[in-house]
């Protein structure tokens, strides 16, 4: 089993980090990853994009891709706007979206076949937990903690083992608990 996943985000919410801890937390499972960013000109705000892919055999593909299992969605409004729409999710694939909405516009969405999306409103999570930084809500590890509620790609202890490990004891556990949260918040909201 291999899954390849997009995340997409705006500069600022923490769509690299996202991919590298996800990564983490699967070789604290026994498997094996692989982590890297794609981003343009460096600014808060602008569309950023990372890349994971999670193995239970050694990772031969190295390199983007734009078709994958799995696509993480730190803003809704990248949808909307088409950014979201150059990849293509594969058949049996999942979308997860920060977004307070329980319904979602899904017709910007390529997928080769059926899918399931999922939403969780981690920008409310990132700021109860005071998760903000030069006034934008820094949503990475709520998204995590969705993530391993709606795919068992690992475990979320070892989500937050690897979230503490990355960002030290302090910091590190009011992230952990915002991973804790959307955990148990993520909806599934639809199968297409």
């Amino acid at each position: 089993m291999i899954h390849e996943i997009i995340f997409y985000g705006r500069g600022g919410q923490g769509a690299v980090t996202a991919a590298n801890i996800l990564v983490e937390a699967a070789m604290y499972e026994g498997l094996n990853g692989q982590a890297f960013p794609f981003f343009g000109a460096e600014r808060r705000g602008a569309p950023v994009t990372a890349f994971a892919r999670v193995s239970d055999k050694p990772i031969l593909k190295h390199g983007m891709f734009n078709t994958a299992d799995i696509l993480v969605v730190f803003d809704h409004g990248l949808i909307s706007s088409g950014v979201v729409s150059r990849v293509r999710l594969r058949r049996n694939g999942v979308l997860i979206v920060n977004t307070p909405e329980q319904e979602l516009d899904l017709s910007r969405i390529a997928a080769e076949g059926g899918f399931k999306a999922y939403t969780v409103d981690a920008t409310r999570i990132a700021h109860d937990l005071k998760l903000v930084i030069a006034g934008w809500p820094v949503v990475n590890t709520a998204m995590l903690g969705a993530l391993v509620g709606a795919v068992k790609l690992a475990s979320i202890e070892n989500v937050k083992k690897a979230i503490v490990n990355y960002f030290g004891e302090k910091a590190g556990a009011v992230n952990a608990q915002a991973a804790e949260r959307a955990y148990g918040e993520v909806k599934l909201v639809k199968e297409v």
